[in-house]
C-alpha cells in the first residue's frame, strides 16, 4: 500500500497516477510494495527530523527510513516540498520533473542502490532517470 501524507498545503494531483508509477518502478527492480508512506513537508520540518534522527544539522529534500524486508518494499519517505522547488530553479528544470527525481530517489534507495560515492551516485542519477520516464499522467 502507499499512501501520501500532507504537512503543508500540497498535495500531488492524481495521487493513482503515482501509485502506478511507484509500483511500476518497484516490480521493474524485482521489488513488491509493502508499506510505503509519502511525507510532503516543508524544510523546517525535515530539518526538525534530521536534526532528532540523523544528527545532521543540514537542509536536504528527502530523508527516507527503509523498513523493507527481503523483496517487500516499506518505508517513510519524507520531502520537503521547499528544497524540491528550489532544486528545481537551480537546476533549470521543472518542479514536477524535480518531484519525479526525488520521488524515485527514496523507492530506488529501498531497491539497495545507493550514492556516497561517484559511481555509485552516477549509477542513482541513471536509474533515476529511467524511472522517471516510465511517468505517465493521463490528460
Amino acid at each position: 500500500m502507499i499512501t501520501f501524507n500532507y504537512e503543508l498545503d500540497f498535495s500531488l494531483q492524481q495521487e493513482d497516477q503515482y501509485e502506478v508509477w511507484i509500483s511500476s518502478i518497484l516490480a521493474s527492480e524485482d521489488f513488491l510494495i509493502g508499506e510505503i508512506n509519502y511525507i510532503f513537508c516543508t524544510d523546517e520540518y525535515l530539518h526538525e527530523i534530521n536534526v532528532k534522527y540523523l544528527d545532521h544539522d543540514t537542509l536536504t529534500d528527502i530523508i527516507s527510513f527503509d523498513y523493507t524486508e527481503n523483496q517487500v518494499v516499506s518505508g517513510d519517505i519524507f520531502i520537503s516540498i521547499d528544497r524540491v522547488k528550489e532544486n528545481a530553479a537551480e537546476f533549470e528544470v521543472a518542479f514536477d520533473q524535480e518531484l519525479l527525481r526525488v520521488m524515485a530517489h527514496g523507492i530506488l534507495h529501498y531497491c539497495g542502490y545507493k550514492d556516497k560515492s561517484e559511481k555509485d551516485e552516477a549509477l542513482m542519477r541513471q536509474k533515476e532517470e529511467e524511472k522517471m520516464k516510465m511517468f505517465h499522467v493521463e490528460q
